[in-house]
């Protein structure tokens, strides 16, 4: 062969010959070497697609394993490239978000969303829950977010308030007929607004939630941890991964999600709560009323109340200066009520925090906080169930209304929609609630100032009517500034009685009287 192939160089042109054979095999060898690569590269994405399909079968959503996405069944695409969607941006599915906690909050938010078309799952991981609350809710929210008759275990139309030394102010002389205050159980309320969220088409999840993480940056989605009740052993529950595009945070003062923005911490109080079953004769007398003690006794800084129920009570109390104290003030609310609760079997013992004042951050990115965990309490009355129901629905007509139905990714300026209209709507009642309890909170003789002023029938209609119906009311000059003389001139006789307090006025005992 060797002679053949020098035989043949020798010949006329086969130097020629030869150079063109050499190009042949040059390029058949890349040509092999070329089709070999493709193969190998051919390859390397059919294992790298089963391999994203296999992971994304493995990533359980509710009622079972989630299926392939869209984005596991496309080839020869990358994952991350796939996952990061700017803001703004079309989709060709309908917008993913978690809502974090089953209250109030969280379940108004599911159920816009999932009306809306949006694909929606609400995690909730205690059903029963019964948070330590008085459960009040104002006229217009029963009405706003058609709440059954059924739901509302009494309609108070009267209150008492009750000073340091016991005197007492009746409260709802100004009421309407139809007015009245809904009385409402916690476990009962959340599980109605639950229930018509998961109507709406809300995946409801019973499970912890653990952690959230972006694992391809801030555009790409949300990996949200659960550890699920629903299955495993039922205590500590099987661990599982739902993948969102945007986060609602609704878990309450102690929120995971509003760690996981570092939205930073705020002052909360300690709401302590006993549920006292009493005698059907004592129960009557709490038939449509509700009381409110105010006193160092009860509360340094907030009022102990009794509040009627189905077929008990709810007597409590809260603070923020002295939470480890909170058990002497509940003993302390239990004496003041005094007969009127005495022989009663208590049934339940409720605690939990509640914020005082808004977080320092409430959006970032893709992520939103409402209800307690945005801190929307208010100070002076405390109240949160109508602010969180309608923080979560204004969160979540924001995101309709910015994602075009769920059809176009959203951002932080999106998410803003929903705060400012918020904090421009409600920034004035907290604020004023703020003034009022600085004012009237300081002190047994402000407090008692506080009691005298609320006999006022201007007062009441005032504070009925902003409570009611959540509007500031306006009102009339001349009457403004009576009310303005009648306040200043409670404060001075307030202080007037502080000063001989130790020597004539027993504060915050039963039967106590001034000299």
């Amino acid at each position: 062969m060797a002679a053949m192939r020098v035989t043949g160089c020798n010949k006329p042109g086969g130097a020629a010959a030869a150079r063109e054979g050499t190009a042949q095999h040059a390029m058949a060898r890349r040509a092999i070497h070329g089709a070999v690569g493709e193969a190998r590269a051919a390859h390397a994405r059919l294992a790298k697609q089963q391999h994203m399909q296999q992971v994304a079968a493995k990533r359980v959503r509710h009622g079972g394993l989630r299926k392939p996405s869209a984005c596991a069944r496309t080839a020869g695409r990358d994952v991350a490239t796939r996952a990061v969607i700017r803001d703004g941006a079309p989709l060709d599915r309908p917008l993913r978000v978690a809502v974090v906690g089953g209250g109030p909050a969280g379940a108004c938010t599911a159920e816009v969303l999932a009306e809306q078309g949006l694909e929606t799952y609400l995690i909730e991981r205690k059903m029963d829950n019964c948070k330590p609350c008085g459960g009040a809710i104002p006229l217009c929210m029963i009405d706003e977010f058609d709440l059954p008759p059924e739901i509302i275990d009494r309609k108070v139309n009267r209150m008492k308030m009750i000073s340091p030394s016991n005197r007492e102010v009746d409260i709802g002389g100004t009421l309407g007929p139809n007015e009245y205050i809904g009385m409402t159980r916690r476990e009962v309320l959340d599980k109605y607004l639950r229930d018509r969220a998961e109507e709406r088409g809300t995946k409801v999840v019973n499970g912890l939630f653990m952690r959230m993480e972006q694992k391809e940056g801030p555009q790409g989605p949300w990996t949200m941890h659960v550890n699920n009740y629903d299955k495993g052993d039922g205590r500590t529950g099987l661990p599982e991964e739902i993948e969102v595009d945007v986060v609602v945070g609704a878990d309450g003062a102690n929120s995971r999600v509003a760690q996981a923005i570092d939205a930073g911490d705020y002052d909360y109080a300690i709401a302590f709560q006993e549920r006292i079953k009493i005698s059907d004769d004592k129960m009557k007398f709490y038939e449509n009323l509700a009381e409110m003690y105010v006193g160092d006794d009860v509360s340094p800084d907030f009022y102990g109340w009794v509040f009627p129920k189905y077929d008990h009570v709810g007597v409590g109390t809260g603070t923020v200066i002295n939470k480890t104290a909170i058990k002497e003030y509940q003993k302390a609310i239990r004496e003041r009520a005094g007969d009127k609760i005495e022989g009663g079997k208590i049934i339940r013992v409720e605690a939990h925090p509640i914020p005082e004042h808004p977080r320092p951050r409430r959006i970032k990115g893709r992520v939103a906080l409402v209800g307690d965990a945005a801190g929307y309490v208010t100070k002076c009355s405390g109240e949160g169930i109508y602010f969180a129901a309608k923080s979560g629905r204004m969160c979540a007509e924001a995101i309709v209304e910015r994602s075009q139905k769920g059809s176009r990714m959203v951002g932080e300026d999106d998410l803003r929609v929903y705060l400012n209209k918020w904090d421009k709507k409600y920034w004035p009642t907290y604020k004023v609630l703020d003034i009022l309890q600085k004012v009237f909170y300081r002190s047994n003789a402000a407090r008692e100032a506080f009691v005298e002023m609320c006999e006022d029938d201007y007062v009441q209609r005032m504070t009925f009517d902003s409570y009611l119906y959540k509007t500031v009311v306006p009102g009339t000059p001349l009457k403004d500034i009576k009310l303005l003389i009648n306040t200043i001139g409670s404060l001075v006789r307030a202080n007037a009685l502080r000063v001989v307090e130790g020597a004539n006025v027993t504060f915050g005992k039963r039967g106590g009287s001034t000299a």
